[in-house]
Order: structure tokens, then C-alpha cells, then sequence
């Protein structure tokens, strides 16, 4: 579950007749800036942008937007006077000047560039409507600012685009010429800041696997999943074949996102609080309860009973993927609910996985990933905040929880609980000591030919070090590898079905039961469970959505894919058993997946007319009242 990133395109295209610009508007690359004059990295990267301007000459047009520093008087004084220019060519002067006539802008920077402007002299009535249009103008580059997702000063965005990279010239360069790896990096960037995209990329991975599965590849994909890969030292050898590589080698990484987001959830996220999570918490075990009672009314006993727990799980992807596509339908707070109904509804399909989906035990490797586990526990209590090390005891606590015969990717979640926080780094302290640490590198003549020494650069890297905990930059760097890498191939190698005409025969309660534990199950069970937490005061629903907006949200929590299909192939054995389920898992969702943003539109729209009535309401109660008896 990725969190949101901020907007990376203009809020709107640079304008000649509103912004200011130098060069052609034919100029093939375009580089907006968003700076303070108070800004000392502005300042700094004032001279950069100059050679970039003569690297590149008429090909680029530079374009300066004010983003004043938040809480600096001389920084919003400063880009007002500038706007007092009347022309292009007295503004580029002004600006020019307040870049560069001092190390850090003062009072005597605005009294000579007001002098040079010629502002002292004017007409007291003039100079107050020339200051208002000033403010209006630095307050909507302000505004645009915002709304195009800048932080910080200077931000640049080339040809419409924000750019994240260094500020030096080469860089610069690479990023406005396009070239191949700034291209392959933006795009990939892009696509993970659309919300839905790691639903549409599960989605065509699986698609993808049902094609080949039922065409003439078919055979060779299904032999190419069942190739032995291992490891051969002397006469010990550890093989293993594609397929489970992939389910219990690669899963376990996709478990320790999993259980990175549950510690995060619960120490700083909507977890934290009762408050917070009574109804998250009531929901998702309704959620899960519901879907299983269901599929054991349906199939009581035989071989099938086992498969319980394939209805109970969600899949967050796409659930949180519709839920964005939907937009501003779906308020805020549902989708909080959801994510985090999601996150208790992961916590039970791993406690179902360890106790119920597990080999035949044994009990000296159990004690071998026990001691593991301690030796975990002692590096997190020794305040040790290298990855490293947690890697390393993970990968052997891996083999032994594969050994013992729980399912190895338990050990991605003993490992993410393990791996430990730290408090929120002095970033005003980090920061200084950084500066220092370059401004002394920077008078030294070898660093400004060959870089900085050794040293510098290993204080640098343990600083960057201490800007995250080691759990935070865990989760950053899996959790994209979990969600664009890690469960698609899981997709692909698990969703393929051969759909033959002798499918359904034999298996339709088998396959009733997952639907109506799903589509059914889920909704019913969280809309129940929430209604009994509200009554009996232990929760309170927001205001913010309805209960009809809950039940669309339940529906859309009937999209149980990935776990199912993992919880499947434990619990089936026989493949046509495995088939059949596939495709109840599928069913469901597609069901799910249509019902639960039916419900959501509809509910919207009664949501609008409702509030729209209020607004008529009482428009014609105000009207009435002020109307004669």
C-alpha cells in the first residue's frame, strides 16, 4: 500500500503574458523554476541555471515563479518589489540583482533594487495600486506552487514535468535533453504515482497468465514454472522449483512489507489510537468471520472444508486502486477505512496461514528459527540500525521456517516486526552539520577536482543514514519491489487456469461457496460487525460517509486475489480442486469489484442530492423569513 505521491506536473502552463520568461515560447524544452530570493539553494543555483541558459541558448526558455520562503518577511517583501518592475527587462534586472548582490539577502538588498527601480519617488496612489497588484501576483504563484506540489525552494520542472534530480549543470542537461535513463526513470516514476497502478499491473499479470496458459505456450510456460532452481555445495544441494521460488522465495518479501505496514500502522498510523481503529478493527473481523462461517454452511465436510480461509482475505491493490479511480465519490475517510480494515484483515490471513496452512512440523528447525528470532530480537534491544545484519539472520531464519515445515514466508513477517524504529531525526542539527561539512569541502582544492575526501563522504552517508529508521527505508525501498515486481510474477505464475468445458463439472459447490463467501460474505460480515461496534458505543462511524458508502466499501472488499489464490494452493492439492477455486477467486472479484463501485457512484449521487437539498432548504427558510407575515 503505497502512500500518495504529491502532484509532479504545473498546476497550469506557463503563460507569456503572466509569467515571467527568457526565451522563445518555440523553444523546444521549457525549465520553470519555483524560488525565493531569501532561499540560499536559489541563490546557489541562480549560477547553474545561468550555465545551463549558455549551454543550451535558444533551445530553452527559463521561466521564475515565486515561491517566497514560508514565515519570511524580507523573502515575501522581495518577490512583491520585483513584481513593482513594469517591464520584462526592469524585472530580470531587479531579480538579477537580488540573486547575487550579497551572500544572503538584507534590508539594504530591497533599498537599492527599490532605488534602482525608481519606487521611492512614485505617486503615493499609483505605488498602492501597484503594490496590490503585487501581492495578487505573488500570492497566485504561491498558490501554484502548491498546487503543483512543491515543497521546497528551488524546485524546477522541465517542459511541464517536476524534476527531483541534483541542481548542477550535467544534471540539468541530461534531464532536458530526455536522454534514455532520465526518460525510463521518469516514466517508471509516473506510473507508480498513479494510484491505481500497481491494480492495473496485478491485473494484466494476470490476464497475461491465463492467455498463455490456454495457448499452444502453454505446456512450456507450465514446465518452465516447474524447472528446479537451487543452490550445490559439495554433496548438500537446496532445489527448489520455479513456482515455489516464487511463492515461498520471492512471497516472503512481499509477507515483510506486509508486516512493516502493520508495525507502521500500529505505532505512528491509523492503528495507533482506539479511537482511531475500534471500527477498522471491528470491520475486518467481520470481515474475515463472515466469509468463513459461509463457506462452511455451504461445505460442511469432505475434502474441500479446508478451503475456509481462501474468502476471508482482501486484496488491498485493487481494492484501494477502485477506490481512487473512483475520485472525489469516495470520501477520505471511507478510504482510511478501508486501508486500514485491509491492514487488520492481513494480520488474520497470516495468523491463518501460520496455524492452519502449515506442513507436517518439525520441531528442531522450529527451535533452530526460535533462536533466530531471539538473535533478531537481541540486535532490535542492542539498538543495532544496520539493515545488514537483519538481512543476514533473516535469510537463515527463511530456511529453517521453510524446514520445519510452517510456511517460509512467516519468516518476512518475524523479520519486519523485528527490524526497529528509531525517533524522528533532528533534521535543523542533520542539516547544519551537512552545510558545514560541504562549505569546508568546498575551500579544499583537491574536492573541487576529484570530489569530496573519504572522510566527508562517510559523515555525509551516516547522516543520510539517520534520516530514516532502518523499518522506514526497508518499507521504501520493498514496498515498491513487493508491489511492481514481487506480486505480479506471483499473478503470473499462480492465475493461470486452462479453461476446458469439463471446469465446472463436479465443482460448483466448491465454487458457489468461495463466490458467496466473498461477494457475500465480505460485505455482510464488515456492515454487520461495524453496526454492532457503533451500537454498542465501542466505535463511532465518521460523519463523512454513509452506511450505504460502507456497504460499497465491503463489496469492494469481496476482491480477494492475491491472498486467496495463495491460501488456495495451500489448502487444494488436486489441481483441478486448484483450478476450479481460481476461478471462483475470480468471479468474486470481477462481482465485487462491478458491485462495489455501483454502490459507491449511486451512494454519491444520493450523498449530492442530499446535500443540495439541505442547501435549498434552507435558502427557502431564509427567504421565508425574511419575507413579510
Amino acid at each position: 500500500m503505497m502512500q500518495p505521491e504529491p502532484a509532479n506536473r504545473l498546476d497550469r502552463p506557463v503563460d507569456e503574458s503572466l509569467d515571467h520568461v527568457l526565451g522563445s515560447e518555440r523553444a523546444e524544452m521549457t525549465l520553470v523554476e519555483y524560488g525565493s530570493y531569501a532561499c540560499p539553494y536559489c541563490r546557489a543555483a541562480n549560477e547553474e541555471i545561468a550555465h545551463v541558459r549558455d549551454h543550451f541558448g535558444e533551445r530553452v526558455r527559463y521561466v521564475f515563479r515565486h515561491r517566497p520562503l514560508t514565515g519570511s518577511d524580507i523573502a515575501r517583501r522581495a518577490a512583491e518589489l520585483v513584481e513593482r518592475a513594469g517591464d520584462a527587462e526592469r524585472f530580470w534586472h531587479a531579480h538579477v540583482k537580488l540573486m547575487t548582490r550579497s551572500a544572503t539577502l538584507t534590508e539594504e538588498d530591497l533599498v537599492a533594487v527599490a532605488d534602482d527601480l525608481g519606487l521611492a519617488s512614485e505617486d503615493p496612489r499609483r505605488s498602492a495600486e501597484e503594490e496590490g497588484r503585487a501581492k495578487a501576483r505573488v500570492a497566485a504563484d504561491t498558490a501554484s506552487a502548491q498546487a503543483s506540489g512543491v515543497r521546497f525552494t528551488p524546485t524546477f520542472f522541465i517542459n511541464g514535468r517536476r524534476y527531483d534530480g541534483p541542481w548542477d549543470e550535467s544534471s540539468l542537461a541530461d534531464a532536458m535533453l530526455g536522454r534514455l535513463g532520465h526518460r525510463v526513470q521518469s516514466a517508471a516514476i509516473d506510473f507508480a504515482s498513479w494510484g491505481p497502478s500497481a491494480g492495473i499491473l496485478l491485473l494484466v499479470a494476470t490476464i497475461l497468465a491465463v492467455i498463455l496458459t490456454n495457448s499452444p505456450l502453454g505446456p512450456g510456460f507450465e514446465n518452465l514454472l516447474h524447472q528446479e532452481l537451487g543452490l550445490l555445495v559439495g554433496d548438500a544441494a537446496f532445489r527448489m522449483s520455479l513456482l515455489h521460488w516464487i511463492n515461498d522465495g520471492l512471497l516472503t518479501i512481499f509477507f515483510l512489507v506486509v508486516g512493516l505496514e502493520i508495525k507502521r500502522e500500529m505505532t505512528v498510523g491509523r492503528l495507533a489510537s482506539v479511537s482511531t481503529a475500534a471500527l477498522p478493527i471491528a470491520g475486518a473481523i467481520g470481515g474475515m468471520v463472515a466469509p468463513a462461517l459461509i463457506y462452511r454452511l455451504v461445505i460442511p465436510d469432505g475434502p474441500w472444508a479446508h478451503g475456509w480461509g481462501v474468502p476471508m482475505a482482501t486484496d488491498t491493490a485493487f481494492a484501494v486502486a477502485l477506490i481512487v479511480m473512483l475520485g472525489r465519490r469516495v470520501p477520505v475517510e471511507l478510504r482510511i477505512f478501508l486501508t486500514a480494515a485491509a491492514i487488520v484483515d492481513d494480520i488474520g490471513s497470516i495468523a491463518v496461514v501460520a496455524l492452519f496452512y502449515s506442513g507436517e512440523l518439525r520441531l528442531d528447525y522450529m527451535a533452530a528459527a526460535l533462536v533466530l528470532a531471539l538473535c533478531l530480537w537481541g540486535l532490535s534491544r542492542s539498538h543495532v540500525y544496520r539493515v545488514s545484519p537483519y538481512v543476514l539472520v533473516g535469510i537463515a531464519l527463511w530456511a529453517c521456517v521453510h524446514a520445519s515445515g510452517l510456511h517460509a514466508t512467516l519468516a518476512g513477517v518475524i523479520l519486519a516486526l523485528a527490524i526497529p524504529t528509531r525517533p524522528p531525526a533532528n533534521l535543523r542539527a542533520l542539516t547544519l552539520q551537512a552545510d558545514t561539512i560541504i562549505a569546508a569541502e568546498a575551500h579544499q582544492g583537491d574536492a573541487l577536482r576529484h570530489g569530496p575526501s573519504l572522510p566527508a563522504m562517510r559523515a555525509l552517508d551516516a547522516i543520510h543514514d539517520r534520516l530514516e529508521s532502518p523499518a522506514d527505508r526497508l518499507l521504501r525501498h520493498a514496498s515498491m519491489r513487493s508491489s511492481y515486481v514481487i506480486l505480479p510474477l506471483f499473478a503470473l505464475a499462480n492465475a493461470g487456469v486452462a479453461l476446458t468445458p469439463d471446469l465446472w463439472h463436479g465443482h460448483e459447490t466448491l465454487m458457489l461457496a468461495i463466490v458467496a463467501g466473498l461477494a457475500l460474505g465480505k460485505p455482510l460480515g464488515i456492515v454487520l460487525a461495524c453496526a454492532i461496534a457503533v451500537g454498542s458505543g465501542v466505535a463511532v462511524k465518521p460523519a463523512a460517509y454513509s452506511w450505504l458508502q460502507l456497504v460499497g466499501a465491503g463489496m469492494l472488499a469481496g476482491i480477494g486475489f492475491t491472498m486467496s489464490l495463495f491460501i488456495a494452493g495451500q489448502a487444494f492439492a488436486e489441481p483441478a480442486d486448484f483450478a476450479a477455486a481460481k476461478i471462483a477467486v475470480f468471479m468474486a472479484s470481477i462481482l465485487s469489484a462491478v458491485a462495489g463501485v455501483l454502490v459507491l457512484s449511486i451512494a454519491a449521487r444520493a450523498k449530492s442530492r442530499e446535500a443540495a437539498g439541505r442547501g435549498s432548504g434552507s435558502g427557502d427558510e431564509a427567504a421565508r423569513a425574511a419575507s413579510p407575515v
